[in-house]
């Protein structure tokens, strides 16, 4: 029987199913419900040892000698400070070893409870990876597997090195009624030095019924065009935004949108079965959430570094490789009837967004200013919430945008930044909340004429109107939404910028035209004033 702490069995499940063998255990009765179940696993063999600066080096000795990766698991508080010489020798000496230590519940931390000191990164850098499992939660099984999927294979990865896996128990502690461990999840990684083996990825794939490929965001040109036309030549449904690097023969995310419209007249959704996923950061919630909800899918992520990124909460396995040379190597046909299902759906999406006829809001600016700079060479920067939103409605070309965090700070900077090294054209698309937050980007005598910024001012955080109906009054409003009116006038006229306002549709014409203008002498902002409201409901396109 095994303990009756579910992400103790968690831990033990997976320890058994990438290949540990040895465990050196120390005695304590934090840790009790784990060396139990580690005693219990008929696959794994436990050294009993004392004193724990020993029992490290005895883990360690063991991970030489087996070179497989080996377990010291310690009680909670200083029994845990007791191994970093041996996890130090580790460190250096790239060898495999996996601390896993006993905790107390975090709530008791600096509360004058025995045996509690903070403990998640007591290792500090001598250790590839730390994690602290959590005890339950919602999402608490995902979670808990993905963090000790992370910690086991960055303990083999790059050619080995320490990890630390806290375990953070509650009492009872020796409750041992589970009859099994768990199946639980097994992330793979498919890594080498030279050569990676994406064999095993592309048997899944080419077995496939309903696949579809993935691609966040990514730095211009990391895909080629031909790549991505390869792949729809062999009907792979190919979902990706215009932060992709790369504009091919697809639709934008509206067409995932109008995807859950359609199914939602149907008995039952249909989710792919396979997912490749490249790239970084995608914008859309609504594709995130559709492949989320696919969760009998087998899904591949490709990353340079190795790194687990579970965005859709089913990875299968993990691909350390450039997402070019993984693309490439498909080169067998989809599934027909998945590809003709899909170009309907497509079909839809591009009739909705044909049909989209906004009124005066940041949403038409938006769109005119992609019409007049489409076909130019130029380089766009959109900042994020509303603005980045638009950008991947309308542009058909790469853009820049700070998705790595999403946050409103800094996008003003990052544009500018480029402007000064650009001997192109570099547009900001930006928000209110996000151009005043980040104002002193302007505040700077090396700016050129090259930059241009179109300010969307709605009087506050537009994206936050899909919230209006819950706010009780206009104080929620104002402190929720940030509602302010601010003008960038003044501001302009100080910093030597030229200024534009436009708060209709002809002097939105206007000031596109000045704003879009080959050649100035000094950079120039369009500030258009909206109603946020009103953008809210053009956003919704029918």
């Amino acid at each position: 029987m095994y303990s009756d702490k579910e992400n103790v069995n968690i831990l033990t499940a997976l320890l058994v199913a990438h290949g540990v063998r040895h465990a050196v255990v120390c005695p304590g009765s934090r840790n009790a419900p784990i060396v139990h179940n580690l005693d219990a696993c008929p696959s794994i063999e436990c050294y009993p040892v004392t004193d724990e600066r020993s029992a490290g080096f005895y883990a360690l000795g063991i991970a030489l000698e087996t070179r497989r990766p080996t377990v010291v698991c310690v009680t909670s508080g200083t029994a845990l400070l007791n191994l970093a010489p041996a996890v130090a020798e580790a460190y250096y000496q790239h060898v495999p070893l996996i601390v896993v230590s006993a905790d107390r519940p975090p709530q008791w931390i600096d509360q004058l409870d025995g045996q509690t000191l903070p403990q998640s990164d007591a290792l500090g850098r001598f250790v590839r990876r730390a994690v602290t499992l959590p005890i339950s939660s919602d999402e608490g099984h995902w979670y808990c597997n993905r963090l000790v999927n992370e910690a086991l294979l960055a303990d083999i990865q790059d050619g080995g090195g320490p990890v630390h896996i806290n375990v953070p128990l509650d009492r009872p502690l020796y409750n041992f009624t589970t009859p099994e461990l768990p199946h639980e999840r097994k992330i793979e990684l498919l890594s080498s030095c030279r050569v990676v083996d994406v064999d095993p990825m592309l048997q899944q794939l080419y077995a496939a019924k309903r696949p579809v490929i993935v691609i966040g965001q990514l730095q211009k040109h990391e895909i080629s065009e031909e790549i991505i036309d390869q792949l729809v030549k062999h009907r792979y449904i190919v979902l990706q935004e215009t932060l992709s690097g790369v504009y091919a023969h697809n639709v934008p995310f509206r067409g995932l949108e109008e995807l859950q419209r359609l199914s939602e007249k149907e008995d039952a959704v249909v989710y792919p079965d396979f997912i490749l996923y490249v790239g970084r950061t995608l914008v859309s919630q609504k594709l995130k959430q559709y492949l989320r909800d696919a969760k009998n899918a087998v899904c591949w992520r490709v990353d340079e570094r190795g790194e687990i990124a579970d965005t859709f909460m089913n990875l299968t396995g993990v691909i350390q490789a450039k997402a070019a040379d993984v693309l490439k190597a498909i080169d067998k046909d989809a599934p027909i009837d998945w590809h003709y299902a899909w170009e309907n759906i497509q079909l839809n999406a591009v009739s909705i967004l044909n049909r989209c006829n906004p009124q005066y809001s940041s949403m038409l600016a938006v769109e005119k200013l992609e019409k007049i700079i489409g076909g130019q060479d130029v380089e766009v920067h959109y900042a994020n919430s509303m603005a980045v939103r638009y950008g991947c409605l309308f542009a058909k070309h790469h853009i820049l945008c700070n998705r790595g965090v999403n946050g409103i700070d800094g996008s003003l900077s990052t544009a500018a930044g480029s402007s000064l090294v650009s001997d192109k054209n570099v547009y900001c698309i930006i928000g209110d909340l996000s151009f005043f937050y980040d104002r002193n980007a302007l505040w700077n005598r090396n700016l050129r004429g090259n930059l241009r910024i179109l300010l969307l001012n709605n009087g506050g955080g537009g994206i936050f109107e899909k919230f209006s109906e819950h706010l009780q009054n206009e104080e929620d409003a104002r402190n929720v939404m940030a509602q302010y009116y601010t003008s960038a006038e003044g501001f302009c006229a100080d910093n030597h910028i030229e200024y534009h306002f436009a708060d209709d549709e002809e002097s939105l014409e206007s000031g596109l035209k000045n704003l879009t203008c080959p050649v100035a002498d000094r950079p120039i902002v369009l500030e258009v004033r909206t109603k946020a409201k009103e953008d809210w409901e053009n956003y919704q396109i029918k």
